[in-house]
């Protein structure tokens, strides 16, 4: 309705985006404590990491059942997600020490910083709604990174064995949504603006 009164940033999912926040480092910090090799930190981390994603779903929901969008929330949830999932990779590279998760984590990071920035970028000429894969593809990262928090390595069992492959399987899927979806995204960030500076032409 015009002229209605904005709401306030002072909401519960705004606060709920800020506890994420700042709940990254004392994630990080269960994780990295005795370099990964404690099966409690680990296990703590993972509780951790799962509250955290979990408050991402809330917030965003009671931000849009209640008329709770600000444009702090607009700006601070991306921010908390790339945040809470970018420790992740980079914590979980350390750990494994692997040239092949770096590089994972490397492509990740760049594409879905990448892709955030762009977004911001482009809002001048329209917004990019999250299309279905992108939203499968944050499912995936979330139960794969999720998987290697779990201390599966340090039990080394038979059912912890299979559950890392399935980790694995995982995140080779993530990682291909990861990139095709980033791709979309530019496109449709390139036909976004193209077709808004023709609308403005004429």
């Amino acid at each position: 309705m015009a002229g209605a009164t904005p709401p306030s940033n002072l909401n519960i999912a705004n606060a709920l985006t800020v506890v994420r926040i700042i709940g990254v480092p004392f994630f990080g910090w269960l994780l990295l404590t005795h370099d990964g090799e404690s099966i409690g930190f680990r296990l703590a981390a993972w509780v951790a990491f799962a509250l955290l994603m979990i408050t991402d779903r809330i917030d965003g929901d009671l931000a849009r059942k209640y008329d709770l969008v600000t444009n702090f929330g607009k700006l601070a949830d991306p921010i908390a997600d790339k945040a809470l999932t970018g420790m992740a990779f980079v914590g979980l590279s350390i750990i494994f020490d692997s040239w092949l998760f770096w590089a994972v984590t490397i492509v990740v990071l760049v594409r879905e910083w990448g892709i955030t920035a762009m977004r911001f970028v482009v809002k001048r000429y329209g917004v990019m709604p999250a299309g279905q894969g992108g939203k499968v593809k944050t499912l995936l990262q979330a139960l794969a990174l999720g998987g290697y928090i779990l201390p599966l390595e340090l039990w080394d069992n038979v059912p912890s064995d299979i559950l890392l492959w399935i980790t694995h399987l995982l995140m080779a899927g993530a990682v291909i949504l990861t990139l095709t979806t980033g791709v979309q995204y530019v496109k449709d960030a390139i036909a976004l603006r193209r077709s808004a500076k023709a609308g403005a032409s004429s």
